[in-house]
């Protein structure tokens, strides 16, 4: 068995994520444009269904070429890698690895009015430059299809190379370096103290320090005052408590939780008790698969 995960170490790998995607965007907003003369930049990663091609197909085409068949157009689909290459009368959507002989780029990239996909009356935006230019490579790659990443089984991945070897300090570090130097950017300069303080109290309370506590970290003179401070804010109350709301937010936004009905009624709803299941599930620090596993039951 493996060994159990805590909605902790869940969302804190997640925010830390999310810390490092704003990081790279903040670099590369100051960065030159194209990469620096004579870089040597880390090779781009290679196109993945789920991550670079599923969301643009869903996006545009699954409505109508999805599993849907009730809304299926054309008894054609681009969900799955059978269908989307079966042979057709006009040809096949999709034929791996010869790109200029697959329907799909023909249509998205079409100017007639009655070719083009998605069509102009869809309410769908046309595919750019940009997204054909992506599902043109996946396709001469071969146009591999995976599975839903839920319904695989994950694997730890292997930390980028990175040129300066000297700027990382943990694994995260190097994977947000890869980005960075195959962009031609640089990392900025380590914020002061006090932007730190108010940035993990931001992050991980979703409020910013008063000053008290700022000027109380800021009087730590600890090498790993920071450290410190992070346990604090994650293990003792009232930070404990703020965490867990804080953190509560976006699941309870994904189910569309409200204390009221809203629209036209607005009369009150009798789910309190479970958005308090959630904020004490991420206050005690519970196990990831009985937070899914009791959810499900309780449904």
């Amino acid at each position: 068995m493996p060994p159990r995960i805590a909605l902790r170490a869940v969302v804190g790998g997640a925010v830390a994520m999310m810390a490092a995607a704003l990081g790279v965007a903040s670099a590369l907003a100051g960065a030159p444009p194209g990469p620096a003369a004579g870089a040597a930049l880390v090779p781009a990663p290679a196109i993945r269904y789920g991550r670079d091609i599923r969301p643009l197909l869903s996006d545009r085409c699954f409505l109508c070429h999805g599993p849907d068949r009730a809304k299926q157009k054309a008894g054609l689909r681009l969900d799955s890698f059978e269908d989307a290459t079966a042979a057709r009368e006009d040809g096949a959507a999709i034929v791996p690895g010869k790109p200029d002989e697959s329907l799909l780029l023909q249509r998205i990239t079409s100017s007639a009015p009655d070719e083009v996909m998605p069509p102009p009356d869809s309410g769908k935006h046309a595919v750019t430059a940009v997204e054909a230019a992506l599902l043109r490579q996946w396709i001469a790659e071969g146009a591999h299809y995976e599975k839903h990443w839920a319904f695989v089984a994950p694997q730890r991945s292997v930390a980028p190379p990175v040129k300066d070897v000297a700027w990382p300090r943990t694994e995260i570090d190097r994977f947000v370096l890869a980005n960075l130097e195959r962009q031609g950017a640089h990392p900025s300069a380590e914020a002061d103290r006090a932007t730190l303080c108010r940035r993990v109290y931001l992050d991980l309370t979703g409020l910013p320090p008063t000053p008290e506590e700022a000027t109380a970290f800021m009087a730590d003179e600890r090498a790993d005052a920071y450290e410190h401070l992070v346990d604090r804010l994650l293990t003792q109350e009232p930070y404990r408590t703020r965490y867990a709301e804080r953190m509560a937010v976006p699941w309870l936004d994904v189910a569309r939780y409200a204390d009221t009905s809203g629209i036209h009624m607005d009369a009150g709803r009798q789910m309190w008790l479970w958005r308090d299941w959630v904020i004490k599930a991420f206050r005690d620090n519970k196990p990831y698969d009985r937070f899914i596993v009791e959810q499900l039951a309780g449904d």
